[in-house]
């Protein structure tokens, strides 16, 4: 089914029940009309990264079901699927064939081999210099060594996991696996197709081989190309300065808002409302916003939106604030990958407070787009202590795994109901048209209003709060939705 401006969950496969079908029944019977779309993070065969280091995409790991499972979910909700661009993991049949035959294989030219990619430049390259201008993820160079049949080595381009090797988005083999894999998807149902970490996929000499205009540009649109005759869109994955995003909007992509969480954070942690007003005002309305989903909540995000001071603050506050948040949750001791996220679910990190969530959320609804609702989120969940202990995996603090009967359990919670009361209304309300109109007005220094209206000017949305208070009232048409005094 087309995208619909309406809610979107993202859940895995196994987080809100044992499997698909599972989660498609607490679906229906528990959140019904809160949601319109489902983002069903990576259900594909993997050999680790909770599932973002697929080595197949042609079905869906026996765990979690089948194909029929997926598509009987995609009858009543639009689907978002992950494709990762950028790399593929170690157990794919293109590793191990290219291992087993090197360049006899016809997979040689599928996976970026660091030796040759350096050669182009001349002798003794990479020089030092080269490695440190490389955007890593990691505090070495980028390459992880392969020891074929024959006995001889070489290494490949590594930016992630030790199984999820870089695939070269050059060359033909890998086009062709590329188209022929996100039409197979959209096939089984998926609206929309993730790129994930789809900024590190160009490699080029002389960059910092993130982000590369205008290569990146020419990925992008041959992808929309693939699936434009099947009504599907893509969603471009990145967390970055928000000016990268913004980019990829003018280009008339959609996009993610992840500026929002922290900015957001910081509204309700100091009590002023110009920083939150301005992101607000600057926001592109085809883009799907967020406070939490499956990584951490991003920092890097909200530079220049925040000052450099405010971000630290808004950090600090998060550790003193948050509910069992804890430093060395976000840092290598717990297996973090990335220095510019906090491990916390958005609910712990507003002190596991109804009434700040609750007008944090009500900040999401009327922020320009669609909004994106983690699952532990949606069911405004607390850090999950032990689960982080008996991995010692820090986003895991964010990943719990609610059966069936505990969901059943958290719906009934006020702060759950409200949430889902509000979605529900949202998703019906034509004021949130994406082609209506926003106005952001601060009548005072910790408070916000903002009006949403619809093309036609007979539907209108109001918010009104208080960032010091946590109150808020909404109105629709003059008439009161909600209000939290």
């Amino acid at each position: 089914m087309p995208i619909k401006n309406k809610a979107m969950l993202i859940t895995y496969s196994d987080s809100m029940g044992k499997n698909i079908k599972e989660t498609h029944e607490v679906l229906k019977k528990y959140i019904k009309d809160a949601i319109g779309g489902v983002h069903l993070l990576p259900f594909f065969p993997s050999t680790g990264d909770r599932g973002f280091a697929p080595y197949r995409y042609d079905m869906v790991d026996p765990a979690f079901g089948d194909w029929s499972d997926v598509e009987a979910l995609g009858e009543d909700y639009y689907l978002m699927f992950d494709f990762m661009i950028n790399h593929i993991s170690k157990k794919s049949e293109m590793y191990q064939d290219f291992k087993a035959k090197h360049d006899d294989s016809k997979y040689r030219d599928f996976f970026i081999r660091w030796e040759k990619f350096w050669e182009q430049a001349g002798e003794n390259r990479p020089t030092q210099a080269d490695i440190d201008l490389i955007y890593k993820r990691k505090d070495k160079a980028p390459e992880q060594v392969i020891e074929f049949n024959d006995g001889s080595k070489e290494h490949l381009w590594n930016t992630f996991g030790e199984e999820q090797i870089d695939i070269n988005v050059k060359s033909k083999i890998a086009n062709d696996f590329f188209k022929q894999t996100l039409i197979d998807m959209v096939k089984h149902g998926a609206d929309m197709i993730r790129l994930d970490a789809f900024a590190y996929a160009v490699k080029k000499i002389g960059t910092n081989d993130f982000f590369v205009e205008p290569e990146i540009w020419d990925l992008l649109n041959e992808i929309q190309e693939t699936l434009a005759p099947y009504k599907a869109e893509i969603l471009p994955e990145i967390h970055e300065h928000y000016t990268i995003p913004q980019k990829i909007s003018a280009h008339d992509f959609y996009i993610y808002d992840f500026t929002l969480p922290m900015t957001t954070l910081y509204t309700l942690y100091s009590g002023k409302t110009n920083r939150l007003a301005k992101w607000l005002k600057m926001s592109p309305m085809k883009q799907f916003t967020t406070l939490d989903t499956h990584d951490g909540i991003g920092v890097v995000d909200a530079k220049d939106i925040l000052t450099d001071d405010e971000i630290e603050y808004a950090s600090n506050e998060l550790y003193k604030v948050g509910a069992n948040v804890k430093r060395k949750y976000s840092s290598a001791e717990y297996h973090n990958l990335d220095i510019y996220q906090i491990n916390s679910t958005y609910y712990s990190a507003l002190g596991d407070d109804d009434r700040a969530y609750l007008l944090a959320r009500a900040v999401q609804i009327f922020a320009p787009g669609i909004p994106m609702i983690y699952y532990v989120g949606l069911l405004a969940g607390s850090n999950d202590l032990k689960l982080l202990e008996e991995t010692k995996e820090g986003r895991n603090i964010n990943r719990h795994y609610y059966s069936k009967e505990e969901v059943a359990h958290e719906v009934q919670r006020p702060v759950v109901a409200n949430l889902l009361k509000l979605l529900t209304w949202r998703n019906n309300f034509t004021a949130f048209d994406l082609d209506g109109s926003i106005e952001v007005t601060t009548p005072s220094e910790t408070t916000i209003k903002v009006v949403r209206q619809d093309h036609t000017g007979d539907n209108v949305a109001v918010l009104e709060a208080d960032a010091t208070k946590k109150t808020f009232k909404i109105t629709a048409n003059g008439q009161v939705v909600m209000e939290q005094n």
